[in-house]
């Protein structure tokens, strides 16, 4: 499997982070060691000291694809999730300030949170709410209604680019309000009603 992440996919995470709104989907991916494994907490990398949450909402490739069309886009996903995109921004301001790319500081061991997955008959995807709690403080409250690129417009992009397979996922971009976790952290995320997961920070 793969997992595709998808940057600047929000406006007002453009703004908070200064970054330039980008013509299309911003696109990179992680390995798959990079995902944090079920029930196992997260721990601080030692190369940073600026580790960041990204709240997103995840979609699970069900059958191979390549140049899809945006119409038959939701063919290919049966189910939506939500991970986070745990992110090393002290090492990510030095790769983009050199113009290097970002795997340092994004596709790290454990930099990949996903949480449970849902039929995607349940929701209304393109009014989609979902947030995140630090500590029991809610830190991030998105909706999918922001989206730059909605997730069938990002299926039919990326398969531009990749072979989509069967397990694969899509990280679709965090909204506002990104912040630095610390030791002994809770962090729960939710989609509506559900609580998709809650991991602890070491």
């Amino acid at each position: 499997m793969k997992i595709i992440c998808i940057g600047r996919n929000y406006a007002k995470h453009i703004e908070e982070l200064a970054n330039e709104k980008p013509d299309n989907p911003v696109v990179f991916l992680k390995p798959d060691s990079a995902i944090l494994p079920k029930k196992m907490p997260f721990f601080i990398p030692p190369f940073s000291d600026d580790i960041h949450y990204e709240v997103e909402i995840l979609v699970k490739i069900n059958k191979v694809g390549k140049y899809i069309d945006e119409k038959f886009a939701p063919k290919y996903y049966d189910e939506i999730g939500l991970g986070i995109d745990l992110t090393a921004r002290d090492i990510q301001a030095q790769c983009k300030a050199k113009g290097l790319p970002w795997e340092k500081a994004k596709a790290f061991d454990g930099s990949a949170v996903i949480g449970n997955f849902y039929p995607k008959e349940q929701f209304d995807l393109d009014n989609l709410k979902f947030q995140l709690l630090q500590n029991e403080v809610l830190v991030q409250d998105g909706n999918t209604n922001a989206m730059l690129w909605k997730i069938d417009e990002l299926i039919a992009y990326v398969s531009q680019y990749f072979t989509l397979k069967k397990g694969d996922v899509i990280f679709t971009g965090t909204p506002a309000g990104v912040g630095k976790v610390a030791t002994n952290d809770i962090l729960v995320g939710k989609i509506e009603n559900y609580e998709a997961f809650n991991i602890k920070v070491k």
